[in-house]
C-alpha cells in the first residue's frame, strides 16, 4: 500500500519530497513476502466468500463485481508502469494461473452451478465454464484427481484469466522507482511517535535501529502503511477517527510442497469452502506460486494465534493496543464471535498429520513427507465500534482524519490485490483539491478512472487486451495492436 501510494504520487508530484521509512533491514519483509501470502491476485474468479448463497438459493454476486472492478484497476496502473518504465519485466511479480473454485457433496455442487449461471454472464467473468465431468476433472487437476472417490459429485468454476502475484517483488519495484527518484527509502528505521503541530503538519520521531538513534521530522502529510503495526501509530497520533478501532491478530501457516514431481502436476489456484461456521479467512485453497521465476506449490491457511500484530513483531503489540475508547469494541466481539474462537481452538489443536488430514479433502493420495510447514504474515482483523459493542471486519479499512492530513489502512484480505484503489480513495480524501487537478494523469495511469467496466463492454475489452498484453498474460493472436495501446494508456 506505501509503495503504491509513494509511486502515484511520485507521478502526479514528482516535487514533491517524499520519505518511507520501514522498521526491517528489507523492503516486503512481512505481509508482502511471496511466502507470507498466498499470491492471489484476488478478482473474485474462484473465491467463493465473495458469491454467497441467499436464503432462497439465489447467489449473491454483488461483491464478487466490487471486487473484480476494483482488480481491474490495479492491472492498469501496473500495465502502465510497465509502459513508462516504473515496473520491469511484469513476469517478475506478475504471471497467469487458472483461477479454479471446487466442491464436493450435491448441495454444494447445485450451489456451484447456480454460482457459474449467475456469474459467467457477466462481462468481467467472460470465459468461466462449469465442470461436473470426472474425466474433464482429472485432465485439468490430476493431482486432485488421484485417488479420489468420484462417487462423491464434484463440481469447478474454471477461469483461465487468473493471475499469481509474488507482491513482495511488486513492493521493491515500486519503492525501487520512488528512490530512484529522489525519494528517501530507509530501512532499520522504527516510526515511534506522531505528534499533531499546531500548523496542521505531523512531528515524525524516527528512530535508526542500527545506532538506536532518533531524529524528528516535520510533514505535511503521513500514511500510516505499516500492516499490523497500523493500528499502534494511529492510536498515538490522538485522531478522533482511530478512536473505538481495535486489532485481532491471527497468524497463518501453510503446507508447503517440496517434491517436484508433484508441484508439475498442478497448475491451478483451487479455491474450496470454508467449513460451516468457520470465518472467510479459513477457506482453504491448493495453490500454484510462482517465485523468482520458479513454480511452488502450496496449501492453506491453518490459523494460529499469537498477540503479536506482526511477523516481527511483540508479544505486547495486542495488550498495549487496547484503550479505554476501544475496550467495549474489543469485549463485544469476543462474546459474539464464538464460531471464531472454536475454529482458532480447532486449528491450534492441529498436529501434522491433521493438517495433512485437511489437505488429503484436495489431495485424496497427499503424503506427510511431500510437505513442509511454514508460517505465514500475520494478519490484523478490523474491530470496529458498533452500538455499545463492536464487530469484527475480515477485509480492510481506511481511516483518515477530517483535516486530510494523515491516513492509514487496516486489515487483511483483499488486500493487496485492491491496493490501487485502496490508495486513490486516499488521494481522494486527503488531497481534494489537487484531486481534481490530477484526474486527467491518473486517467492517463487507469483509463477507467471513474467507470464501471462492467458498465462499459468496449472499454473492458480494450483495458483487457492492454493489461493482458504489456502484462505478458497472454499471447498470440490476442495481441492488439500498440498504436491503440499507446492511446489508451497515454504513454
Amino acid at each position: 500500500m506505501s509503495a503504491t501510494l509513494g509511486a502515484l504520487l511520485r507521478q502526479l508530484q514528482p516535487e514533491w519530497s517524499i520519505s518511507v521509512f520501514e522498521r526491517l533491514d528489507a523492503a516486503a519483509a512481512e505481509s508482502s513476502d511471496p511466502w507470507n501470502n498466498a499470491g492471489t491476485g484476488h478478482s473474485a474468479l474462484c473465491e467463493l466468500n465473495y458469491s454467497p448463497q441467499n436464503a432462497d438459493g439465489s447467489v449473491d454476486i454483488g461483491k464478487a463485481v466490487d471486487i473484480n472492478e476494483r482488480f481491474q484497476v490495479s492491472r492498469q496502473f501496473w500495465a502502465s508502469a510497465v509502459d513508462r518504465g516504473i515496473l520491469g519485466d511484469p513476469s517478475g511479480f506478475i504471471n497467469p494461473i487458472p483461477h479454479v473454485s471446487f466442491v464436493h457433496g450435491a448441495d454444494n455442487v447445485e450451489y456451484l452451478r447456480k454460482r457459474y449461471e449467475a456469474l459467467a454472464p457477466h462481462p468481467l467473468f467472460r470465459g468461466m465454464e462449469y465442470i461436473d465431468d470426472p474425466a474433464v476433472f482429472a485432465e485439468r487437476l490430476p493431482l486432485m484427481a488421484k485417488g479420489r472417490d468420484f462417487s462423491d459429485p464434484i463440481a469447478l468454476n474454471w477461469t483461465d484469466g487468473g493471475t499469481d502475484i509474488d507482491f513482495g517483488a511488486l513492493t521493491k519495484q515500486l519503492l525501487a522507482y520512488i528512490g530512484y527518484s529522489g525519494g528517501e527509502i530507509a530501512f532499520g528505521h522504527d516510526v515511534r511517535n506522531l505528534s499533531k503541530q499546531k500548523d496542521g503538519s505531523w512531528n515524525v520521531t524516527v528512530r535508526n535501529e542500527r545506532t538506536h538513534k532518533t531524529r524528528t521530522l516535520n510533514a505535511k502529510f503521513v500514511f500510516v502503511g505499516a500492516g499490523g503495526g497500523a493500528l499502534p501509530l494511529l492510536q498515538k497520533s490522538g485522531i478522533k477517527e482511530a478512536k473505538g478501532f481495535g486489532g485481532f491478530p491471527v497468524s497463518g501457516q501453510f503446507l508447503r510442497c517440496t517434491n517436484p514431481e508433484l508441484i508439475a502436476q498442478h497448475d491451478a489456484k483451487v479455491y474450496g469452502k470454508a467449513a460451516v461456521g468457520a470465518p472467510p479467512m479459513s477457506v482453504p485453497h491448493l495453490d500454484t506460486r510462482v517465485i523468482n521465476g520458479k513454480e511452488g506449490l502450496l496449501f492453506g491457511p491453518y490459523a494460529g494465534w499469537t498477540p503479536k500484530f506482526l511477523k516481527d513483531g511483540s508479544n505486547a503489540d495486542l495488550f498495549k493496543s487496547i484503550k479505554p475508547n476501544n475496550i467495549g469494541s474489543l469485549v463485544g466481539v469476543g462474546l459474539t464471535e464464538l464460531g471464531l474462537t472454536k475454529y482458532l481452538v480447532t486449528e491450534l489443536l492441529k498436529s501434522q498429520n491433521g493438517k495433512v488430514a485437511t489437505l488429503e479433502e484436495f489431495m485424496p493420495r497427499a503424503e506427510g513427507r511431500d510437505w513442509e510447514l511454514i508460517t505465514a504474515g500475520q494478519r490484523v482483523q478490523v474491530i470496529r465500534r458498533k452500538g455499545a459493542g463492536g464487530v469484527l471486519e475480515f477485509g480492510t479499512a481506511v481511516i483518515s482524519a477530517g483535516d486530510g492530513t494523515i491516513a492509514g489502512l487496516l486489515g487483511a484480505s483483499p488486500g493487496a490485490s485492491t491496493c490501487v484503489t485502496a490508495m486513490l480513495d486516499v488521494l481522494q480524501r486527503c488531497f481534494p483539491r489537487e484531486y481534481a487537478d490530477w484526474t486527467p494523469q491518473l486517467k492517463e495511469l487507469i483509463p477507467s478512472l471513474g467507470v464501471k467496466l462492467s458498465e462499459d463492454q468496449a472499454l473492458l475489452a480494450e483495458v483487457r487486451d492492454w493489461t493482458n498484453t504489456s502484462l505478458k498474460l497472454t499471447g498470440g493472436g490476442n495481441t492488439p495492436q500498440r498504436d491503440g495501446i499507446a492511446s489508451l494508456a497515454g504513454v
